[in-house]
């Protein structure tokens, strides 16, 4: 039997230096685009890598409309703010992060080891704090799998939350209980797309060790 964590290969392998790289040190928020597509397949691969990511109860209360047609994007166009406009216009696609308000009926299928749905139901403040936990959870993993796949992303929250539920969920049959996060727009950058890092916090001033 062996006696030491090591001996039983469970400890995982970080990652090089080049995929830290591309996940976080060189990727910036890019803002301008060029033209070329980003396929349906890559899409599904990034969701599939994002829905990975840890939510209570298993609940997974993140949605995703992506705004990619001409038509779609001419709806989404009046719903953001002024500065937001020609980079949203530009950019293959934009990702619509929402959470479902209604997750919880979910709860029987994605955690039935427990009563989970009872842990929400009738429950507002709770369901409003699991939503927005959990979406913003899954959000930042979906990110993250983009660049992982090789996409720039550009996210913001500068658009009208209420005008974008009304002009893309609340009138559908799929859609009546999603509630838009924030944006992202999803592609490969054009001439210029990227600005220079602004400074961050360093750990000392940013974190504690108790």
């Amino acid at each position: 039997m062996p006696d030491t964590a090591a001996e039983t290969n469970d400890f995982l392998e970080p990652l090089g230096e080049r995929a830290f790289d591309q996940l976080f040190r060189e990727a910036h928020t890019t803002r301008r685009w060029s033209d070329r597509p980003v396929p349906d397949a890559l899409l599904r691969r990034a969701y599939d890598l994002a829905k990975m990511a840890p939510t209570s109860g298993n609940s997974q209360p993140l949605r995703i409309l992506f705004v990619r047609s001409p038509e779609a994007k001419a709806r989404l166009k009046p719903c953001l703010s002024p500065d937001n406009v020609e980079q949203t216009m530009a950019a293959p696609v934009t990702a619509i992060f929402a959470m479902d308000l209604e997750f919880y009926e979910h709860l029987p299928r994605l955690y039935p080891s427990e009563d989970a749905r009872s842990w929400f139901a009738g429950k507002p403040e709770a369901i409003q704090g699991n939503a927005e936990l959990g979406s913003a959870l899954q959000a930042g993993y979906f990110i993250l799998a983009a660049r992982g796949l090789g996409l720039a992303c550009g996210p913001m929250g500068g658009f009208g939350r209420h005008k974008t539920d009304e002009t893309f969920f609340l009138h559908t049959d799929w859609g009546k209980t999603w509630r838009s996060r924030f944006l992202c727009n999803l592609g490969y950058p054009g001439p210029d797309g990227i600005r220079p890092r602004d400074p961050r916090f360093s750990f000392d001033e940013a974190c504690r060790i108790e």
